[in-house]
């Protein structure tokens, strides 16, 4: 095939918005966040790639900073198709990051977990931020404003949850996923399943095999979004992605602490661009890449909380939501 052709194959491709596809963003959210403090080392220009919402003038006090602090983030992996005006949360992550140890936490909520809490009407759990950006412009507050609110609402709302306070969010729509891991060069994983899917409607074709295998951009997509085939046989669950999705997590977080990653770091900011918008204010974000430079997938720990599905709902499982609860309490007493 021509590389016109590769392209505008590529290209239609990118045109599948499913929701599932989602999951995937989680690995270039935590990326940023965690990974990227290489990027000070390489051009400090490149920070103005990455948008921050954060008021300019907040000045965030030396014993506060994450330098010297332990901080959560919530990480947001949002599905802004242009085709629904949707604007659910389809990937919720929660990181506590201790700057002593150099090591987090990761706790990945299913989209579809019945959020039952005081003070809030009973939802999915990627359904609040939409209603909250939906309350607060009935408020009166433009879609700018809206929107920076009802993150901090959604900050509020799951740190009473978890029983933690959440003091920054992060949030990427995942266009820019197949590129993050191009520029880093593919990553290598273990491919649980056969999966092949074909929908000639929009162009999707996911061909991978079972095994062992290095993947580019677009085949790391299909990797982590991947759901059945056309017959309806090698079903995934959310569980199943979420496996995959720390699989892939940890192949980038090693590049990116290798030499080679270092390199790249400039494109891999890049590949994120506009994509990607936080709250925490830009020296803040710097301490953040300092801090936590040379973290590797051996320093995180992931755990995805896992329940019941019972139509619309994932019920969470008690046991493993309190397990994930101590955990980040854990981690920001450390």
């Amino acid at each position: 095939m021509s590389r016109k052709a590769t392209h505008a194959v590529k290209a239609k491709k990118k045109n599948y918005w499913p929701r599932r596809i989602m999951a995937a963003l989680l690995l270039v959210l935590v990326g940023v966040a965690c990974y990227l403090g290489y990027l000070v080392y390489v051009s400090k220009n490149a920070l103005d790639d990455i948008t921050t919402d954060a008021d300019p003038t907040v000045v965030i006090a030396p014993e506060q900073s994450v330098k010297v602090k332990p901080v959560a983030l919530m990480l947001l992996g949002m599905d802004t198709r242009k085709e629904t005006g949707s604007l659910n949360t389809d990937v919720m992550m929660i990181a506590a990051m201790n700057p002593k140890t150099k090591s987090a936490v990761v706790v990945s909520i299913p989209r579809d977990s019945r959020i039952a809490l005081s003070g809030y009407n009973t939802r999915k759990a990627n359904a609040y931020y939409a209603k909250f950006i939906q309350q607060e412009k009935k408020d009166g507050l433009k879609s700018k404003e809206a929107e920076q609110q009802a993150k901090k609402d959604l900050r509020a709302m799951f740190g009473k949850f978890f029983d933690i306070p959440i003091d920054y969010t992060a949030t990427i729509n995942f266009q820019g996923f197949s590129d993050v891991v191009d520029a880093l060069g593919g990553v290598t994983v273990d491919v649980d399943m056969d999966m092949h899917y074909v929908d000639n409607a929009d162009g999707t074709k996911i061909n991978l095999s079972k095994g062992l295998q290095k993947l580019n951009g677009d085949d790391a997509l299909d990797f982590v979004r991947y759901r059945k085939s056309n017959d309806g046989k090698n079903m995934s669950s959310d569980f199943d992605r979420n496996r995959r999705e720390s699989q892939v997590l940890g192949q980038i977080a090693d590049k990116l602490k290798s030499f080679s990653g270092v390199t790249k770091i400039g494109g891999v900011i890049k590949a994120v661009g506009n994509n990607l918008r936080m709250d925490i204010p830009t020296g803040e974000v710097e301490n953040l890449m300092k801090t936590y430079y040379g973290i590797g997938a051996g320093d995180i720990t992931f755990i995805p909380l896992e329940g019941t599905w019972k139509s619309p709902y994932v019920y969470l499982d008690e046991a493993k939501l309190q397990a994930a609860k101590d955990a980040l309490r854990a981690k920001l007493a450390e």
